[in-house]
């Protein structure tokens, strides 16, 4: 019963969280290696995840927090400088406009976060500021300010008249 509960969680789930952590990293091969460890936890942790409100925001939130940790590990062994391009492997669909992916990449890491859990999962203000750990009111102005960001990066001058 376990199993099959869980087979069709990771079928239902896992572009969906994969989508939402690449937005909220920027790179294809770090987030597919983020969620597949954090669905990993989650089938470890099944009867936990299953009755969690909201089980796709868990494993988008430990693919987070598993990226923070291996930063932290890494950050020792490797400096990188302020900037550094990410080549997105060839073939790799990720279900993300590539245009908007670069965008998002642009964005502050919080930012990126709230829109990966408000458009990306589609949870409400409410869930997402569970789910980061940070205030409702926090959750809405990030999304103020990341759809500003984009808007003025995607909208035409012309469409804003």
């Amino acid at each position: 019963m376990k199993e099959l509960e869980f087979a069709e969680f990771y079928r239902s789930s896992r572009d969906v969280c994969l989508r939402a952590v690449l937005a909220g990293v920027g790179e294809r091969q770090l987030a597919e290696d983020l969620v597949a460890e954090a669905f990993t936890r989650a089938w470890a942790a099944w009867p936990k995840v299953a009755r969690h409100p909201a089980p796709r925001a868990w494993v988008v939130r430990t693919a987070l927090n598993t990226r923070v940790s291996w930063w932290r590990r890494r950050r020792r062994e490797v400096a990188l400088g302020e900037a550094h391009d990410v080549v997105e492997p060839p073939g790799g669909d990720s279900g993300v406009d590539p245009s908007l992916l670069a965008l998002l990449r642009r964005l502050p890491r919080r930012q990126r976060e709230v829109i990966a859990f408000r458009v990306f999962l589609d949870l409400d203000t409410e869930a997402t500021a569970k789910a980061l750990g940070i205030a409702p009111g926090t959750v809405t102005a990030h999304l103020s300010r990341a759809v500003a960001t984009l808007r003025g990066h995607l909208v035409t001058p012309e469409a804003r008249k």
